[in-house]
């Protein structure tokens, strides 16, 4: 099963690191949030990857063109231009790059490699959101439903911890950063049919996924959420990262499902 990657906006909401460099690109202990991404599924068995180019997508490029070298031992024979690999730590990815534009919406990101995916189930996902989602249970419920499409919902940690006063202002107890208060958003970590294609129109370019296509699929009653109640974390601003950052550093990272 493929993995297609939002990987193309701008990131405006980080534009600290983002003026640099793509912001799946952008780094948590030494690695790109992407790479970090692409390990999640890796350690379930999902190593074929599409992802949708945009915003300084030359630099994606180059990171993958570059990979399988940078993370080898080689001896370099600069009269000859070639080299010989010694010992590589380089993961097994099969990485497609597409250059999907960039002012494209992400309906028309996905629209436009529906060509690489085929006529075959795929997962989708933004590049810029980790969790430890158990991607086996995740399909299966998917296909438990026989629905067109499944959402994974996420209850986030709140920004603030929690007081529980008493009636006379008393602190009975505190939570700090508690989950939700019961709602649930979008966590990425869809499983689509091919059918939904149908559901990305000719201006597909103009939309955002989470726009028409979803609240279609929802009226229709195509779209179903698997409830994931681990950890999930998106990386929206340089608040995110910096806690994404201390966990990494600190050995609590949860989506380091990996050994």
């Amino acid at each position: 099963m493929k993995v297609v990657i939002f990987a193309g906006g701008l990131g405006t909401r980080i534009s600290e690191e983002s003026f640099l460099k793509p912001k799946p690109m952008i780094e948590i202990g030494e690695k790109p949030i992407l790479w970090h991404l692409m390990k999640i599924f890796e350690a379930q068995g999902f190593n074929d990857f599409i992802i949708c180019l945009g915003y300084k997508s030359h630099m994606i490029k180059e990171y993958f063109l570059n990979y399988y070298v940078y993370n080898s031992d080689v001896t370099i024979n600069l009269q000859t231009n070639s080299f010989e690999v010694h010992r590589t730590n380089s993961e097994k990815f099969r990485v497609t790059l597409v250059d999907t534009g960039l002012n494209t919406c992400t309906a028309g990101r996905l629209k436009r490699v529906e060509h690489y995916i085929g006529k075959e189930e795929f997962i989708l996902t933004y590049g810029d959101g980790l969790a430890n989602v158990n991607l086996a249970d995740l399909i299966s419920f998917h296909r438990s439903h026989g629905k067109i499409a499944t959402v994974t919902a996420v209850q986030p940690a709140g920004r603030f911890g929690l007081l529980g006063l008493e009636d006379n202002d008393l602190v009975a107890n505190f939570k700090e950063k508690p989950l939700g208060d019961g709602g649930w958003i979008n966590g990425g970590f869809f499983v689509l049919k091919p059918e939904v294609f149908s559901y990305l129109l000719d201006d597909a370019d103009h939309q955002m996924w989470e726009g028409y296509p979803l609240e279609t699929l929802a009226h229709d009653s195509q779209l179903l959420a698997y409830k994931h109640h681990g950890f999930w974390k998106c990386m929206d601003a340089m608040r995110d990262k910096g806690e994404l950052e201390s966990l990494w550093e600190s050995g609590k990272a949860e989506w380091k499902i990996w050994k």
